[in-house]
């Protein structure tokens, strides 16, 4: 059993009232520094249980995998063995990024108008129930990457989640509100109803959440390895409750399942080198598409905040998302011109089309509209150890709590990921996000992503690992993380903790945080065009600095709970 005692949580002004609250305005990020090592999560057991296995002598890559599976169980309204994700792999310095593809995958029976009736897509079909479930990856892929990349077994790093899980832990604020919010869909789930509710009624703050089912899963599985999960028992129960239920996943699709490991997009920015994750997740390519926009501008001069920035922010992602439902699916069925999308020719390009002084209607930008020929809730953790060796690791099940759906006996709460498919190209999904026949719905096929684990390199060397949940706000959280740091010259604290705008072409709404900053703007970005709307947004960004003399700070999004665990000798 690990102790939590070795491990230092530094955090750095921060109110109790923001810690508590769930995504409240933004105050003080959270943040750690260290020479030794840095885990930054979105909860904060999750995170010393990644900087004990660090300071145990694990990796990057041991830290990484032990405290994804404590997410998962402290955070199940976000990611867990039901589900799927991207890592970032850069095992350290003169080594390559490598990246592992982990995510669901359809069932080999769906079918295109899976969720449509007499040619009309029946709401809640894709989002809630069995037949939403798409086949999950979390298990195979980080068993994979610790299999390749890591240093201890699975075992060593399964077992403080099993004793999160078995011995149970104190439900937050942030868990309380979301089963609040959830009570609905989990009361349809008698085995997700056991677990998540107490006499029908959710979970209080302070109250203690214990689930044994699923610490007898995580035993198994450390105990078996993933092949109990995807052949074994674990495989048995899920296959037999969704032919009991009219879900689609049968042993043949657990059996099948295999992560896939990708080459990284990378692209540049003002002398920095940005590494990010392919095509079947759009946040890459797309987060590059926006950088080299944004590059020829002189951001800097404009100011932060300005309504002149965000106006250019707001295009960017604009024409950015115009292409990500245009073009990106999932690359094995679908081809995917990510060599025009991610070069500085198509940026020029794109500039062209964006007016210094008015908002470009979403309607009037036309899918397809490249260069002529020659010319779709979540979690994310970040880690560095003290041999320079990072990870950047996203991981869902897709909106909270899922499909709402846990195969009996298993504890595994299953995604609802079918629902990042297009179910009818054209119509929006649960974000919002309008996608196109690029990710229409085909047996065995990757549903599209907006997961954007990046790593940003400076000279050469690891400068920041990041991520976000969000959605389709990842993509453009990272981006302005990025943006902040390197065109504004804040802190990567501050950077994290900054207001932040969305635009993802359709609806066409430019979404502003409820934040005075962006207030002296409104104005003029109305008379530019743009329909304002204001909401906090539920991003989520942890991240990592590495200074030159190899000290690291790590950062949390004030809008969570999460903390940054720092290893100190």
């Amino acid at each position: 059993m690990l102790s939590y005692l070795r491990v230092a949580i530094l955090l750095a002004g921060i109110a109790a009232s923001c810690a508590c609250a769930h995504y409240l305005r933004p105050g003080p990020a959270p943040e750690a520094g260290s020479f030794s090592g840095m885990v930054v999560s979105a909860h904060p057991l999750a995170s010393a249980v990644g900087a004990e296995v660090l300071a145990r002598g694990g990796n990057a890559v041991d830290a990484a995998v032990a405290t994804a599976f404590a997410l998962g169980v402290v955070e199940p309204y976000s990611s867990g063995l039901g589900g799927g994700g991207f890592m970032l792999i850069y095992p350290g310095p003169g080594r390559e990024v490598a990246v592992l593809d982990y995510r669901e995958v359809a069932p080999l029976r769906a079918s295109r108008d899976l969720y449509q009736k007499e040619g009309r897509v029946v709401a809640g079909l894709s989002t809630t129930g069995h037949l939403a479930v798409a086949v999950p990856g979390t298990v195979a892929g980080l068993a994979q990457a610790l299999s390749r990349y890591g240093s201890l077994s699975l075992a060593q790093v399964l077992a403080p989640a099993i004793r999160l899980a078995e011995e149970g832990f104190e439900v937050s604020p942030v868990l309380e509100q979301r089963l609040i919010l959830t009570r609905s869909k989990l009361k349809k789930n008698e085995a997700a109803a056991s677990i998540f509710l107490r006499h029908g009624l959710p979970y209080h703050r302070g109250q203690v959440l214990k689930q044994p089912d699923l610490a007898r899963t995580l035993r198994a599985i450390a105990e078996q390895g993933p092949e109990v999960f995807y052949r074994g028992w674990i495989a048995d129960a899920i296959a037999k409750d969704m032919q009991a239920h009219g879900g689609l996943i049968t042993r043949e699709d657990l059996d099948r399942f295999e992560p896939r490991w990708r080459q990284p997009v990378t692209g540049t920015y003002r002398g920095y080198q940005v590494v990010s994750m392919p095509p079947p997740s759009s946040g890459g390519a797309i987060l590059i598409e926006m950088l080299n926009v944004l590059e020829g501008y002189d951001l800097a001069r404009l100011g932060y905040p300005s309504a002149e920035t965000a106006h250019l922010l707001a295009e960017t992602m604009r024409f950015a998302f115009a292409d990500r439902a245009a073009y990106l699916g999932d690359p094995a069925l679908v081809e995917i011109p990510l060599d025009k999308l991610l070069s500085k020719e198509y940026a020029d390009y794109l500039r062209e089309s964006i007016q210094p002084n008015r908002a470009t209607p979403s309607r009037e930008i036309r899918r397809g509209n490249l260069l002529p020929p020659e010319s779709a809730s979540t979690t994310h953790l970040s880690v560095v150890d003290s041999r320079g060796g990072a990870v950047a690791l996203t991981q869902t099940i897709n909106t909270l709590f899922g499909a709402g759906v846990v195969a009996p006996g298993t504890g595994v709460l299953l995604n609802n990921e079918m629902d990042d498919f297009s179910a009818d190209p054209g119509a929006p999904n649960a974000y919002g996000l309008v996608q196109g026949e690029a990710n229409a719905i085909a047996p065995g096929k990757v549903p599209l992503s907006s997961m954007s684990p990046t790593m940003v390199f400076k000279d050469g060397k690891l400068w920041m690992v990041l991520g976000s949940p969000g959605g389709p706000r990842i993509i453009t959280t990272v981006l302005q993380v990025i943006v902040n740091m390197v065109d504004f010259g804040i802190s990567l604290p501050e950077a994290v903790a900054a207001p932040r705008l969305h635009h993802q072409w359709l609806p066409d709404q430019l979404y502003l945080e409820h934040d005075r900053l962006w207030f002296p703007g409104r104005r003029e970005l109305n008379k530019k065009g743009h329909v304002l709307k204001h909401y906090l947004l539920p991003c989520n960004a942890q991240a990592v600095m590495v200074f030159p003399d190899s000290s690291l700070l790590g950062a949390s999004d004030p809008r969570g709970e999460g903390r940054p665990a720092a290893v100190n000798p």
